[in-house]
């Protein structure tokens, strides 16, 4: 018999009370045609409703697509997940207490498949101690309205560890490249496999409906069995997504760059202008050494890969992304999770096995405030709930952790100018706070692991210690008083041998990046 449904017949087996599983990375490998199908459904029959959505990134575009095409009145009870940055509508029903929510870390969610496929109890894991997530501390709930605690403190041979307990999924939507007419998949014009073999053998270990989203479908046989990711006896039915909703990121149709079929000459491409965020890309490459294998989050930490890739130095160490890809020069933007001349790309539960294990020698994250503690928010801000991602895998098992950032938030006018910083307007909003709304980063428990913690902003540079921020390093052309300290909730303490920033980061040209790692 044919597992071959259209999207509207795929969907119907979703019912009223379900918990679904919905697969997908920030803008890719969302299952668009199933996801506007469920939409289509509830808008025109009220059904389903009443939804649990475990989600491990909240897949989208900020104007509607990925995920948050089920933010509708009714269609979710409750919504666990990592990432909601994309995600303004399901955001604001958050923020006004409209559904119940949990946030949770993007590696426990993934590596929460395999959990489920073994029929094992949870997810036991040091990260997310000490944080929001901490029961201590929230459980990861994100609203008023959000009832009862999921994660639990439990101690194996004097040692507190998280536990995060399995659930049960009665359907699963995913979605990949080819599959024959017997439901193997593979997913040859994805940017990554992600968590595809664990989610699908969760689901159908659970009892569970896998409906998967492809571009074609193939004769039964003609796929080559090392192309196939998911095996065909975990798929119930299969869905051909449409070009326009079907697109390898929501940023490009597709590109053979991206997943591997083609490579380019990354020395031909044009420099970055001289702005605040090549700056500040700048000042934290710094930071890097000869051999490091490095993580890179979201905003401003991109711009370390641009600058090491102008410098020329990028063979000199090892970029990886959360989504599985390793080597080359992480994408931007929408298609975050892609990386152009990849060297590998495995299951992204593998590759936060890596992280969780200490495997990284250096990572790049953003930075929303930070308070007098050094605490880290990047999780909570006022109206708006942009969840954390793989902020707390990588923050919390690395050896050095940079922080980077402007240093104010609202709109502003700064730029580099005649080898100087030059303030026109500064942003209105405060990230240097007293207190963080939330603790998505604990400095207390980062430096009793012994990790090396500063913040790299385009006008002032912290280093973290047990007594909160220390002030290192300031801009040439900014004045202490009026643009540091003024600008900050809480006076910090001044490195008696406090310096400017590097002269070489305001000007054209190179900044002898290979000079620094011994090129």
């Amino acid at each position: 018999m044919s597992k071959e449904l259209s999207a509207a017949e795929a969907v119907a087996f979703i019912q009223d009370g379900s918990t679904l599983a919905v697969d997908g990375f920030v803008g890719s490998a969302a299952p668009e045609e199933l996801l506007i199908a469920l939409e289509q459904r509830f808008l025109e029959t009220g059904a389903p409703k009443g939804l649990t959505v475990w989600a491990s990134t909240g897949s989208g575009d900020t104007r509607g697509k990925g995920l948050d095409r089920l933010y509708h009145p009714g269609i979710i009870d409750r919504l666990m997940v990592s990432y909601l940055n994309l995600n303004r509508r399901l955001q604001k029903r958050l923020v006004d207490n409209e559904l119940e929510g949990f946030l949770l870390p993007l590696g426990v969610m993934v590596q929460m498949y395999r959990e489920i496929a073994a029929k094992r109890p949870g997810v036991i894991t040091h990260v997310g101690l000490g944080t929001f997530v901490d029961p201590r501390h929230g459980g990861g709930r994100v609203n008023a309205v959000t009832k009862g605690d999921i994660v639990k403190v439990i101690e194996i041979e004097g040692k507190e560890w998280l536990l995060y307990p399995t659930f049960k999924p009665d359907a699963g939507l995913l979605r990949g490249s080819t599959a024959d007419e017997d439901g193997n998949i593979s997913m040859e014009r994805e940017i990554a496999t992600f968590q595809g073999p664990s989610f699908a053998q969760a689901v159908h270990n659970s009892g569970g409906k896998v409906i998967a989203q492809v571009e074609k479908i193939v004769p039964r046989g003609s796929l080559h069995p090392r192309r196939v990711t998911i095996p065909g006896h975990l798929v119930d039915h299969l869905v051909i997504g449409r070009p326009e909703n079907h697109k390898q990121t929501f940023q490009v149709a597709y590109s053979p760059v991206f997943s591997g079929d083609e490579r380019v000459d990354v020395s031909a491409m044009e420099p970055m202008p001289l702005d605040i965020r090549k700056l500040v890309g700048r000042r934290a490459a710094m930071e890097l050494q000869r051999g490091d294998v490095i993580n890179l989050g979201v905003g401003y930490p991109e711009f370390v890969a641009t600058v090491a890739r102008e410098e020329g130095v990028g063979d000199l160490f090892t970029l990886t992304v959360e989504s599985g890809s390793t080597g080359g020069f992480p994408a931007y933007g929408l298609s975050f999770g892609a990386a152009t001349n990849a060297t590998s790309v495995i299951d992204h539960t593998y590759q936060f096995d890596f992280y969780d294990g200490g495997g990284l020698d250096i990572t790049f994250v953003g930075l929303a405030e930070m308070d007098r503690l050094g605490n880290v928010n990047v999780s909570r801000l006022a109206s708006r709930v942009p969840g954390i991602g793989g902020f707390f895998n990588v923050t919390q098992s690395a050896d050095r952790v940079v922080f980077c950032g402007q240093f104010t938030a609202g709109e502003s006018e700064i730029r580099v100018e005649d080898g100087r910083l030059v303030i026109a307007k500064d942003g209105d909003v405060t990230k240097f706070v007293e207190a963080v709304e939330q603790i998505t980063f604990n400095a207390k428990v980062a430096i009793g692991r012994g990790q090396s913690v500063m913040a790299v902003t385009e006008r002032a540079v912290f280093r973290i210690d047990e007594n909160g921020p220390l002030l290192i390093e300031i801009a040439p052309g900014v004045d202490l008083e009026r643009d540091v300290l003024a600008k900050m909730a809480f006076r910090p303490r001044i490195a008696d041998t406090l310096k400017p920033m590097p002269a070489e980061l305001f000007l054209a040209g190179s900044i002898g990046l290979a000079e620094r790692l011994g090129r």
